[in-house]
């Protein structure tokens, strides 16, 4: 949600900012904008796409300073205007051109608008961030580093924000609460972005800015202190991202990229941890915590959106393969009702980006609470790996589709291994553990064959992309499958769909199925298998047609269907690792087909950084 880029040095920012926005396109917006000292402070805003922007400072005839800050905008505070995007300055009037981008929310807006108005400060727009800005000009005294840290004293909210000022052309300075932020070092030259993909083309040597920090940037140095000017100093590290993962490699979209990423990025989540030849799992980011996990009594995993599915997936497995009392939960319902939180408690947060607000939000509530806390993401260094107690990358490689894939894969195949470890240490066989550890192994082979059925799932869907209204069932572990196929479909394509349990559609949305209505079932051999065959024939018979994920050689399933997508046989706490790759493949087609803009949904980004 939103993008950040700002850039001090000693070559032209203008370049770099544009090139780092259109890295950063993939997480959603709908207006950018550039402020660049040159001689004075120079803005240019769009509404639309950066190239646009880019188009607007050519026609301006072209910006040539080397200190910087670029944004794009993903609209909350005010419509989607010119004058609401970023960046915001001070009263033209009362202030000292104080210029100011923002993610995040300024939750006390009001508030101090109503103060700053009663100073006689004059308002452009009807954001929060304008409000940030003329708070900094107000409080200004010479000194940029001071007025932003008195300002920030007074917000209420969370927030990225990078700020520049004419009355100093030596100094770019960043703050965060809540919002992620990077600092990338470089030879006298420091390039700042809230995400690492911005970054890496100039430099791999970065610090993520610690939350409730404020860094002051020069040419030739920076230094880090908290709001109330206590020095802090971060850990420079070497960026975990290569700059050719974040390019489309000759694929026409990011997302059928990461689908295809799949196979390789499940091998590098499993390299080094599993060993089926002895049975053996190495989690490092367990290390030291056996004890307290042995004694775990119930387990709360919580995520939102796809990693929730995620979670409902680990659930089962958890309680499955480990036999501990396990839940799921929206992060976002979490810390707003009173729940419980007993002696021997864990919660697990699942997020790709490691940022996600409602996930940050839930994790300090359950540690306010005396919870264990695990973390299963997949950004190194992020919030959430920061301040759970312990826990385990995905490390699936950087993911830019907004519609996530690979990143759901590698978190149910993160909480396959940790459901293992915890199982083995409590009553599991290391036979049953090697027969799982040789199950997983395969796991990247099977979704290889299961994307040969790619031209096969395209003909498929151009047979219903034109209906606006789908179900996706399933049962058991592949009942969290149908939701994420569902969400996939609406997600990017904007069909309206439904996932939901095979055996609730009996209790009403059996209503809603007519002649030709598409319904996907995942519709494996395991436990369920006849139940779910059940409801096929509950579908057949009020003229829907059924599209089913079966086991390969399945001949009975593919009788009932009308279209039918084979997928290899797994173990059935497994079975979610590849029945859902044709419902990502699905989704992918539909969108492409209705002509949709894949990687960049509307009103989607790919983080949600505020509640």
């Amino acid at each position: 949600m939103c993008g950040i880029v700002a850039y001090i040095g000693n070559r032209e920012a203008a370049p770099i900012l544009l090139e780092g926005l259109k890295r950063l396109e993939y997480r959603g917006y709908d207006s950018a904008g550039v402020a660049i000292l040159d001689g004075g402070m120079k803005i240019a805003r769009t509404v639309g796409r950066v190239a646009k922007l880019e188009q607007r400072i050519e026609e301006l005839g072209g910006y040539n300073g080397t200190l910087g800050i670029a944004h794009t905008r993903w609209a909350t505070h005010g419509a989607v205007t010119e004058r609401n995007a970023h960046p915001h300055r001070d009263d033209e009037k009362l202030g000292h051109g104080i210029t100011v981008i923002h993610n995040g929310i300024i939750e006390n807006h009001t508030a101090l608008r109503t103060w700053l108005t009663s100073h006689g400060h004059l308002f452009k727009s009807e954001t929060d961030t304008e409000v940030l800005a003329h708070l900094i000009g107000h409080l200004y005294e010479g000194d940029l580093l001071a007025a932003v840290q008195k300002a920030l004293r007074q917000v209420t909210g969370a927030y990225a924000i990078a700020v520049i000022c004419p009355a100093e052309k030596n100094t770019l300075v960043v703050a965060r609460k809540g919002s992620p932020l990077i600092v990338g070092v470089g030879d006298d030259e420091y390039v700042v972005a809230s995400d690492g993909s911005a970054i890496v083309a100039h430099t791999r040597q970065a610090f993520m800015l610690a939350d409730g920090c404020i860094a002051k940037l020069s040419r030739e140095s920076f230094n880090t202190v908290t709001l109330d000017d206590v020095p802090v100093t971060p850990e420079v590290r070497e960026l975990d991202i290569d700059l050719a993962q974040i390019e489309l490699s000759g694929f026409d979209h990011y997302m059928l990229k990461e689908i295809h990423e799949q196979p390789d990025a499940l091998r590098t989540t499993l390299r080094g941890r599993v060993d089926s030849s002895t049975g053996e799992i190495v989690l490092g980011g367990l290390a030291g915590f056996e004890r307290e996990l042995k004694r775990v009594r119930r387990i709360v995993l919580m995520g939102q959106g796809t990693a929730l599915h995620a979670c409902m997936v680990g659930r089962m497995m958890f309680e499955e393969l480990a036999k501990i009392h396990s839940e799921h939960d929206f992060a976002s319902e979490f810390r707003y009702r009173n729940p419980i939180v007993e002696e021997g408690t864990l919660t697990i947060f699942v997020s790709q980006s490691g940022e996600t607000a409602d996930s940050i939000a839930a994790l300090h509530e359950a540690k306010r609470r005396g919870a264990m806390t695990l973390g299963f993401v997949n950004v190194v260094g992020s919030s959430i790996s920061r301040e759970t107690d312990a826990g385990v990358y995905l490390r699936v490689g950087p993911e830019i589709g907004v519609a996530s894939t690979k990143a759901f894969t590698g978190q149910v195949m993160v909480a396959a291994m940790v459901a293992l470890w915890m199982g083995r240490r409590r009553y599991l066989s290391t036979e049953t553990v090697t027969n799982y550890l040789r199950a997983l192994e395969s796991v990247p082979s099977a979704i290889e064959r299961t994307l040969q059925l790619g031209d096969h799932i395209k003909q498929a869907t151009s047979r219903y992309v034109d209906r606006e209204n789908w179900l996706f069932l399933g049962r058991g572990v592949n009942y969290p499958v149908a939701l994420e196929g569902a969400l996939k479909l609406k997600e990017i394509s904007y069909i309206h769909a439904e996932g939901m349990p095979a055996a609730e559609m009996k209790h009403g949305p059996i209503a809603l199925i007519d002649e030709g209505m598409p319904v996907v079932f995942i519709a494996t051999r395991n436990s369920q298998y006849e139940k779910v065959l059940s409801n096929i024939e509950e579908v057949r018979s009020r003229g829907g047609h059924v599209i089913a994920v079966a086991t390969e050689g399945d001949d009975h399933v593919a009788s009932l269907a009308k279209e039918t997508f084979f997928v290899p046989d797994l173990p059935e706490p497994l079975q979610p690792l590849v029945t859902v790759v044709p419902l990502q493949l699905l989704a992918y087609h539909a969108a492409v087909m209705r002509g949709k803009d894949v990687d960049k949904p509307r009103n989607l980004a790919k983080s949600v950084t505020v509640e």
